[in-house]
């Protein structure tokens, strides 16, 4: 199994369900709009940002809906999405004539040198499912995408994963310890992250920030 199939299970939510929460496979919709804001809270929680309108990219932006929630709170966003899945970016641009919506994937080297930067990316369920991946081959792929993702930004990236903290664990989810994370990202990428396990779903979401020149000298 790739990366591949987990983009292919997404289209196969979206022929079944269509242009809906549960067409990019979240089963709530009112859970679906508690993440949308959660995601674009990495801005607000920022301790490095200076300038109140900044770019954000929707990595994994699937059918455009943190766009849709954009537009529907009136924030003051400069928006474009990237999906690996042809189907959805198509579907993007139909819905959203005007945004810009890449289709390409980060893990592959020239994607990687042609993607311009964005202040903020967020990664919301891109990280949520790993099929049937085992634990170690979704931990893998996890750590090498948030690598490159990190490269791309300026001030911080935000992604979600299910919580090791629950009743039962799926098979098909990607529970991810704490101290995994934090471990990796410190070795890795930068001591500078906020966890957020405050909105009531049984996973967290990380904002992990880069700071800027000044602050870092």
């Amino acid at each position: 199994m790739s990366y591949i199939d987990i983009v292919e299970h997404y289209e196969d939510c979206f022929r079944k369900y269509g242009d809906n929460n549960k067409g990019v496979d979240w089963p709530k919709e009112a859970d679906a709009q508690t993440r949308y804001k959660v995601m674009l809270d990495i801005a607000r929680f920022d301790p490095y940002r200076k300038k109140e309108k900044y770019s954000l990219l929707d990595f994994g932006c699937g059918l455009g809906h943190l766009d849709q929630y954009i537009l529907d709170h009136r924030m003051n966003i400069d928006y474009a999405g990237l999906d690996a899945s042809e189907t959805f970016v198509n579907q993007c641009r139909q819905k959203f004539p005007g945004v810009p919506f890449f289709h390409c994937d980060l893990m592959n080297e020239e994607a990687e040198t042609s993607l311009p930067q964005y202040d903020y990316i967020v990664m919301n369920g891109v990280f949520t499912e790993k099929l049937a991946w085992g634990y170690d081959e979704m931990l893998d792929y996890f750590q090498k995408l948030v690598t490159k993702v990190y490269e791309k930004c300026n001030y911080g990236i935000a992604f979600n994963v299910m919580s090791k903290d629950v009743d039962w664990e799926r098979d098909d989810l990607f529970h991810l310890p704490l101290n995994v994370l934090s471990r990796f990202l410190t070795q890795n990428i930068t001591r500078d992250f906020i966890i957020r396990n405050d909105y009531g779903l049984y996973e967290y979401t990380a904002y992990v920030y880069k700071r800027g020149k000044e602050e870092a000298e």
